[in-house]
């Protein structure tokens, strides 16, 4: 199964996310421009991904200091048509596949 926004296929267990969740790019990944492809990028260890224009602008609010509820409230600001769920799912995905990292806020 892919995510539509990479060609990775997903490699672990999807857990949820919740609107109160806050993620952020696992230390080891990190979201670049690539001047050859013209698009943003994550990358991450024997892994590269070329994103989207949505999910390039989904990766550069996730601050940890942000909720997804938030994220998703900007993003429908910035743009027209914005599903809530494939924003959510998105992000489960990376998570599953260890690119983002998602706290519930319990350990703050």
């Amino acid at each position: 199964m892919c995510c539509g926004a990479c060609w990775t296929p997903s490699s672990g267990p999807m857990r949820t996310v919740s609107d109160t969740d806050r993620p952020r790019l696992a230390p080891h990944a990190r979201m670049a421009f690539d001047p050859a492809r013209e698009r943003h990028v994550l990358l991450a260890p024997e892994a590269v991904a070329v994103l989207g224009g949505s999910g390039s602008a989904v990766l550069g609010l996730c601050d940890g200091e942000r909720t997804v509820a938030e994220i998703v409230a900007e993003l429908h600001r910035r743009y027209d048509h914005v599903s809530d769920d494939e924003v959510r799912l998105f992000l489960a995905r990376l998570a599953a596949k260890r690119y983002v990292e998602v706290s519930d806020g319990s350990d703050e």
